[in-house]
């Protein structure tokens, strides 16, 4: 089995949203970017979209794509489809299917427990997209800025 997926990274003041899968899921408590799998004739940027108000509760605005992700797991294989995203300053997010939610720096990305395939799209972001070290002078030591669920 293929999966074609989705994922969104959401960027605000510096830092990029980062989502954990809850113990009820597969590839349980590792965190992910935002996203889902792309149905019968849905282009990936309606998908994230639809994904995006169904996971989070929230409105994206689609941005740049970034280079395609596969991976292969055990039981199949998952290509992701990677966007720079943003949402309104003042919007909330609820989590509906995570377990937290963090906006980490871009520094710090790589000290993550990533899900197999998202380790992919984030060493791409971090190659290629324009993600200028915007935090100045903070410490390593700040790694996650949670979002209340």
């Amino acid at each position: 089995m293929h999966l074609h997926v989705t994922c969104a990274l959401i960027e605000r003041e510096g830092r990029v949203l980062c989502t954990r899968r809850s113990a009820s899921m597969s590839l349980p408590l590792k965190w992910e970017f935002p996203g889902g799998k792309i149905m019968e004739g849905e282009s990936p940027e309606g998908c994230l979209r639809r994904e995006l108000l169904e996971e989070l509760g929230v409105k994206v605005e689609v941005g740049r794509a970034l280079p395609l992700v596969t991976h292969r797991y055990p039981e199949y294989a998952i290509t992701l489809y990677p966007f720079l995203c943003r949402i309104g300053p003042s919007a909330k997010i609820t989590l509906n299917e995570h377990d937290r939610a963090a906006w980490v720096l871009p520094d710090d990305l790589a000290d993550i427990d990533w899900a197999g395939a998202d380790v992919g799209v984030m060493k791409n972001y971090l190659a290629h997209a324009a993600c200028p070290r915007k935090h100045g002078g903070e410490s390593r030591g700040t790694l996650l800025a949670e979002e209340d669920p």
